[in-house]
């Protein structure tokens, strides 16, 4: 099958949106479909994103449609309206949008719309991102009976609360009427809302790499009744507190051309890397299985729902595909109320079957955080079957439930969790600025853990399932990929994500094993022999590996080493993991934009082989792995390794003493 070099870059055929400079006096940013993003003060980060989502009742977004957008864009100005429309079910909502930023640095942003049906929702109107890296920073609080607090941004990740059935905000920020931080000493930014009672939550406990400013306040039911005709008014306004600065203060931000990495000299060990066992339910062919123990693999992960009669062929399988790939499995059981008889089964099964248990994960299908007694119910059922395996639990679902309900770690052997970016955003950029919030959830999980080993499972580009839906999830329409599919599986970005991942979670030195993806089928790391189930959503070579395969074969190859900090100068359009072992050294980078980025490399000793994987390559290298692993390497000047990537290349670079 021919592929497209954007479907080799992101899965999909259509363009990304354009992304257009804007300057307010002394701010610069980016107009992106009806979005401003990365409002900066020369380098320093102000607001992340400012975007309007309105949410059904089970906080699926329904897309914005934009048309008539007209631009008026001058030097330190610029004014931006657009009409947009949001359908989704019974979701018909219509509004006019409109941005503004002056020369004094004032941006004003307003919503006009009126809904056009009668809906429920749990969300409408403007949401407002500020980056984590302000994590710590003084912040002033401006409440809506008039009050002011003074408090600070949250360095460890702030759970958010269920009391009494009401869930709570990040405290004080709530019931706000304006916020204002601090981003350098003595200059302080403004942002004030109109229309709605907003409030705070740290969006990091889903991995998005931001402190999110919303409204309604989630005090107040939902989902709530949206008449047809209700008109609905926001504005959220944007300034500095310091008018002092100008743009002298600003340093050369914009002069860079060239991305800088540099290799640090901490290290933290390598953790295990595991995949799933396919969902698609077929056994693993014998090229798929030699393609898999290329990756070194630590472990499988199988869900066995011991409420089910299918449960036992599950483990049938999966025990078939450990023993061939010579791996542990990671078991992770879902209990129902019937949990003694059902452990009591799975005992007398195992016996039967024997498979190789290296880890329980113990989840029950009333807790989205487990609770001792279900630990302990399994621990005296499987003991006796495998006396080493550890046993442990948390959650199923998203950091949150394990940071809200924190797990009695007297009862456990390790500590789990699952990660995967799309809880709230779903483009490129929001995916990628998801990576840095990965070691935060394993870096703030340390704080209640204790010692406990932490893993790190599934982590997946779409969410599994919603754990949060007030009513039946649709069935996809035919044609329609299901919800938990992302096309960009199968592609370079998919690729460069895993690795930013893979980089954040061993960087933070807190978690011993993660579980990635599945092996095969278009949740895996390569197709099926029969190809694509969907070929018009999902283009794959039937057959072949995905690109995120080259990239985990690259790091199996430093198996039972360490990882040693690398730090980009732009971690947003490329970043790096870096990989110890035997006196081995090597990088690897990731380009994770549609534009060709120049990088040069800092603290290297010696020359520099390098294979690249990109649009130029990337298809036959997917039909052909293994002749891909053994292609010749170009050799970077050692004095000043510079190379450059093309749009969502994957660099392996080996370092020759």
């Amino acid at each position: 099958m021919s592929l497209s070099t954007n479907i080799l870059y992101y899965g999909k055929e259509h363009a990304l949106p354009d992304q257009i400079p804007l300057r307010a006096g002394p701010l610069t940013m980016i107009y992106e479909n009806g979005d401003l993003r990365y409002i900066k003060l020369g380098e320093k980060e102000i607001v992340r994103r400012l975007y309007v989502a309105i949410r059904d009742r089970n906080w699926s977004t329904a897309a914005n449609a934009l048309s008539n957008v007209q631009m008026a864009i001058a030097e330190d100005a610029f004014h931006i309206s657009y009409d947009c429309v949001n359908q989704l079910g019974d979701i018909d909502f219509a509004w006019h949008g409109d941005l503004r930023g002056d020369a004094n640095g004032l941006i004003t942003c307003r919503l006009e719309g009126a809904a056009r049906s009668t809906f429920l929702r749990n969300r409408i109107g403007f949401c407002l991102l500020h980056a984590s890296t302000i994590a710590g920073a003084a912040a002033q609080i401006e409440h809506v009976d008039g009050s002011t607090e003074e408090s600070v941004f949250p360095v460890h990740i702030a759970p958010q609360h269920v009391i009494n059935g009401e869930i709570k905000p990040v405290a004080p920020f709530n019931e706000m009427r304006a916020v204002a931080h601090e981003i350098v000493p003595g200059v302080w930014a403004e942002v004030r809302f109109d229309g709605e009672i907003f409030e705070m939550e740290d969006q990091r406990n889903w991995t998005d790499a931001s402190y999110k400013t919303y409204g309604t306040p989630l005090r107040l039911p939902f989902p709530a009744t949206v008449q047809a005709g209700t008109p609905i008014q926001q504005t959220v306004t944007i300034k500095l507190l310091n008018s002092q600065w100008s743009r002298a203060n600003e340093g050369d931000a914009a002069g860079a051309t060239a991305v800088a990495f540099t290799i640090g000299d901490k290290a933290q060990p390598l953790p295990k890397i595991g995949l799933g066992i396919a969902s698609h339910g077929e056994p693993l062919r014998e090229q798929e299985i030699a393609r898999l123990q290329a990756l070194h693999l630590s472990h499988l992960r199988v869900d066995l729902h011991l409420g089910t009669t299918t449960y036992a062929a599950e483990l049938r399988r999966a025990t078939q595909e450990a023993r061939a790939l010579g791996v542990e499995l990671e078991v992770a059981l879902h209990l129902t109320a019937n949990a003694e008889a059902e452990l009591a089964a799975l005992t007398s099964l195992l016996w039967q079957i024997k498979p190789p248990i290296g880890t329980w994960l113990v989840f029950q299908d009333q807790e989205k955080s487990t609770s001792a007694q279900w630990v302990k119910l399994a621990r005296t059922a499987l003991e006796s079957y495998a006396p080493s395996a550890q046993i442990g639990a948390g959650t199923n679902i998203y950091f949150t439930e394990l940071n809200r309900g924190r797990p009695e770690i007297a009862a456990l052997d390790v500590v789990a969790y699952s990660i995967n970016p799309q809880v709230h955003a779903f483009d490129n950029a929001s995916l990628v600025e998801t990576l840095a919030a990965q070691g935060a959830t394993a870096s703030s999980a340390r704080q209640f853990c204790g010692e406990l080993p932490l893993i790190v499972s599934p982590i997946t580009l779409q969410p599994r399932f919603n754990p949060n839906a007030t009513g039946p999830e649709p069935e996809p329409k035919p044609g329609e990929l299901p919800s938990q599919i992302d096309p960009r599986q199968m592609s370079l970005f998919g690729a460069g994500w895993t690795l930013g991942s893979l980089k954040y979670l061993a960087e933070c030195g807190e978690v011993a094993s993660v579980t990635y993806y599945e092996t095969t089928g278009w949740r895996g790391v390569m197709e099926t022999a029969q190809g694509s189930a969907l070929p018009a959503q999902f283009r794959s070579i039937a057959g072949g590996v995905f690109p995120v395969y080259h990239l985990l074969a690259a790091v199996g190859e430093f198996v039972g080493g360490t990882v040693r900090q690398g730090t980009s100068s732009e971690p947003l359009h490329v970043d790096g993991l870096v990989l110890a072992k035997d006196q081995r050294t090597r990088i690897l980078l990731a380009n994770f934009t549609a534009q060709a980025q120049q990088v040069t490399l800092h603290g290297v000793t010696g020359n520099v082989q390098a294979r690249i994987l990109d649009e130029t390559n990337v298809a036959a290298a997917m039909e052909a792995p293994e002749a891909f692993a053994t292609q010749p390497s170009e050799v970077l000047a050692a004095d000043a390794p510079v190379l450059t990537l093309r749009p969502f290349a994957l660099a392996v670079l080996d370092i020759v003493n």
